[in-house]
């Protein structure tokens, strides 16, 4: 069993700014822990994670797949980037931590190049301009935020995931 990573650095005030690990997080864990053996026989370089919050997702796979791969990580959060760069520390992963929307500064020097996605995806249905607002203000609202049918930003997500996703057909 995959130790869940130490957040013990992070302060309640911390959780003011930036979503809390809760079961939806953890749920991901399990997923990613359920497929270790299949993720390490990928051998991936690089690895993304949109939206990385306090950072427990990305510095979880970063136990399980080691220093060899490049963990990106991409929020518009600017306390979530600062968040998940001292959960990378405290876990002794290295997490590279850019404050941008989706990874849209590394697009074209990440096309067809990342192994391995992870997004959990704000999926609270709200009525449109909250969630454009939360997205907007770069707040917390940003992690829960999922507009009319709660998919507003996944399906945002999905239409740029393919150009970042290495081709792995022949």
């Amino acid at each position: 069993m995959i130790p869940t990573p130490d957040l013990s650095h992070l302060s309640a005030k911390d959780y003011d700014h930036v979503y809390e690990p809760a079961e939806d997080t953890f749920l991901l864990l399990d997923a990613l822990e359920e497929d270790e053996k299949e993720l390490k026989d990928l051998h991936p370089s690089i690895s993304l994670e949109i939206g990385p919050g306090s950072g427990c997702v990305s510095a979880f796979i970063g136990k399980i797949l080691g220093p060899s791969v490049l963990y990106l990580c991409s929020d518009i959060n600017p306390h979530a980037c600062t968040c998940t760069r001292a959960t990378g520390t405290q876990n002794k992963v290295t997490l590279d931590v850019i404050n941008a929307s989706f990874a849209s500064p590394l697009t074209l020097r990440l096309k067809h190049a990342v192994d391995i996605i992870l997004f959990n995806p704000p999926y609270v249905p709200t009525i449109q301009e909250e969630m454009s607002d939360a997205q907007d203000k770069c707040s917390i609202s940003g992690s829960w935020a999922g507009g009319t049918d709660g998919m507003n930003v996944t399906n945002i997500f999905l239409e740029h995931v393919e150009v970042c996703l290495i081709d792995l057909q022949p």
